[in-house]
């Protein structure tokens, strides 16, 4: 697992309401508020957008301490609101770390190594799970988690269940796919065609010819039910009219 990295915010407290709002966002900084177990009142602040928008660039897990009127808070970032036309951050939430409480949140996985799958077999890395959402107490946080997948071969996988989560609660299906071994494109693509093809023999009976590829029939025989009917012949010595 990766340590989670600590950054440091200057807040400042805020007056709330609409207007207040609006002419910090003037002035380049961010209406938040930070609330928690220990909290007993919602503390109300602004923060700088720009360092605001540092932290959001990185992609994994961090402690935020924010020091307002010289008192600091460690937390971590709950949530953020962003304008629907500008994308800018328009209002942040931290939620104030206690020791005893655990949070439940999510951090991304990380892969690590090369899959002799890959390094050998020509294999493809597959990854459908790139965030683990987990039940944790504070000082258990990681920044991120990796994943070693040195070790797989084409067609291995890893799932929730492999990981090593001392200390760590899923949140996740246990059976769910972190990240499986895929064979090379080419390969994958002449086992399909190879599957359909024996299929297809398996399918035609023995003595069954192929739809389309009918057998010429010899002269004067006539097709499987379709026997042609004789002419009745006139009756002996009847005149015809």
């Amino acid at each position: 697992m990766i340590t989670p990295e600590i950054v440091e915010l200057e807040g400042k407290k805020r007056e709330t309401g609409r207007r207040a709002a609006e002419a910090l966002r003037d002035a380049k900084r961010v209406p938040s508020v930070l609330y928690g177990p220990e909290i007993d009142e919602n503390l109300h602040f602004s923060i700088d957008e720009l360092e605001l928008e540092k932290i959001l660039a990185v992609s994994k897990r961090q402690f935020i301490e924010i020091s307002i009127d010289g008192e600091t808070q460690k937390t971590l970032l709950k949530d953020v609101e962003f304008h629907p036309i500008t994308d800018r951050p328009i209002h942040v939430d931290f939620y104030a770390l206690a020791d005893d409480h655990k949070v439940t949140l999510t951090v991304p996985i990380k892969l690590e190594g090369t899959p002799t799958g890959v390094s050998e077999g020509g294999g493809r890395i597959f990854q459908p799970m790139h965030i683990l959402n987990i039940r944790v107490t504070p000082d258990q946080i990681p920044g991120a988690y990796t994943v070693d997948v040195s070790e797989l071969e084409i067609g291995d996988s890893l799932h929730v269940r492999d990981l090593e989560l001392e200390g760590i609660i899923p949140l996740d299906e246990l059976e769910q796919t972190l990240v499986t071994i895929r064979p090379p494109k080419s390969e994958a693509l002449l086992t399909s065609s190879l599957i359909t093809e024996e299929t297809d023999e398996e399918e035609l009976e023995e003595g069954e010819l192929p739809e389309g590829e009918e057998g010429e029939l010899e002269e004067g025989e006539l097709p499987e039910g379709e026997e042609g009917e004789a002419e009745e012949p006139g009756e002996e010595g009847e005149a015809t009219e």
